[in-house]
């Protein structure tokens, strides 16, 4: 089986996500060292124990995350305790190298969750809001149906504050936990935004400023970037890269 450098990986990964000019609530790239040579790399959304068996199971030596190790949390020191000591233990058992990439893929023009969201739902001329976009849909379309095509294109149930027009035109996308932008959207002039959370400080702000929240989740906004990601990593260093679904409501 075809092998390549762990080192040449993360560093196609870091160039081509222009991760230096991104500040970040952790370190993107590699995270925890294992071998350095790879044949296999799984992938996913989220850095869990079930992620890591799953790699195992397919004699992964890398892991490929969205969602890593987070400054918060790491303990203060010498500790590594709870549910990162046992992540860790069982990374480092098996040789593992654990690559993440946060906020770079979120933003990504070209193969990020945002953009790749935008084409997933035909949203026009997306121009960058944040680290998501604003686009426009081809016509006015009722909030009903752009409903039904974010829960057939992700197969999931959406939440929704239906506070703005009925018939939507203008949508901002930025996935995760980014409904605390919803006033952001509104001034660059959605009638929409998707978003993965709804918290509950901004209902009431969000039905004040009158505009449509539709909570798609968490995990189901932010699984493309990955997925997209592996698949350049599989074309440029002939290694099979796999997504494994670990699904989450939230």
């Amino acid at each position: 089986m075809p092998k390549s450098n762990r080192d040449l990986i993360v560093s196609y990964c870091t160039t081509y996500l222009k991760t230096a000019s991104c500040q970040d609530y952790c370190r993107n790239g590699l995270q925890v060292e294992g071998q350095a040579e790879i044949s296999r790399i799984v992938s996913g959304v989220s850095f869990s124990l079930e992620l890591i068996r799953a790699a195992i199971r397919r004699k992964a030596e890398m892991l490929l995350v969205h969602h890593g190790i987070f400054r918060d949390d790491i303990p203060p020191p010498p500790a590594f305790e709870g549910v990162l000591k046992e992540r860790l233990k069982l990374l480092l058992q098996h040789d593992i190298n654990l690559c993440g990439f946060h906020l770079p893929l979120d933003a990504h023009p070209v193969i990020g969750n945002n953009i790749s969201l935008c084409k997933l739902f035909s949203i026009r001329q997306p121009k960058p809001l944040d680290i998501g976009f604003i686009g426009e849909l081809e016509e006015p379309k009722p909030l009903s149906k752009f409903i039904d095509l974010v829960e057939r294109k992700l197969d999931t149930q959406v939440k929704v504050i239906p506070a703005g027009p009925s018939k939507i035109k203008r949508v901002a996308v930025i996935s995760g936990g980014a409904s605390n932008y919803f006033s952001a959207a509104a001034r660059a002039g959605a009638d929409t935004f998707l978003c993965g959370d709804i918290r509950e400080s901004v209902v009431r702000a969000v039905e004040e400023v009158g505009i449509n929240l539709i909570n798609a989740g968490h995990y189901n906004t932010e699984r493309l970037g990955v997925q997209n990601l592996g698949k350049l990593i599989s074309k440029k260093f002939r290694i099979p890269v796999e997504f494994v679904e670990v699904p989450c409501d939230v």
